[in-house]
């Protein structure tokens, strides 16, 4: 009964030391974060409307574009320019460079004349004089 006791805990004691490993050892290929800053809003809170990539090399792209689909089945291409503070939205041909105006942590609007977008999640509201066109994020 002693012998039996004595292997569990040396089994047990040799299972719990085996298990801690520092954070530099292990899985090389497990990509560690690159230690930076959110990006935040104009109010201080982290802006949840950028999602940036970063590629192999570390590089983060801060231009993102997203296919949206309108409510009558079109399709709009939505390039997010975080360096220069502009969304484009390009449909049958045509292209419209809007300005941001205002970022809130989870909803930015942009701003062009009598054009203007609002981004909140998933969604980009449209509102163009008398037109309102809502637009979601496919997944194509």
């Amino acid at each position: 009964m002693k012998k039996m006791v004595f292997v569990l805990s040396a089994t047990l004691t040799l299972a719990v030391m085996s298990c801690n490993k520092s954070t530099e050892s292990g899985n090389k290929g497990v990509m560690m974060s690159d230690g930076s800053e959110p990006i935040l809003a104009d109010n201080g809170k982290v802006d949840s409307t950028i999602h940036y990539d970063t590629d192999v090399n570390g590089k983060k792209t801060l231009k993102t574009d997203y296919v949206y689909k309108a409510t009558d089945g079109n399709l709009v291409k939505v390039v997010f320019n975080y360096d220069d503070n502009t969304m484009s939205v390009r449909s049958n041909n045509k292209t419209f460079i809007l300005n941001k105006i205002e970022s809130k942590g989870n909803e930015t609007t942009y701003e062009k004349m009598d054009m203007k977008a609002t981004v909140k999640g998933d969604s980009l509201i449209l509102d163009q004089g008398n037109n309102l066109i809502q637009l979601v994020k496919t997944k194509i």
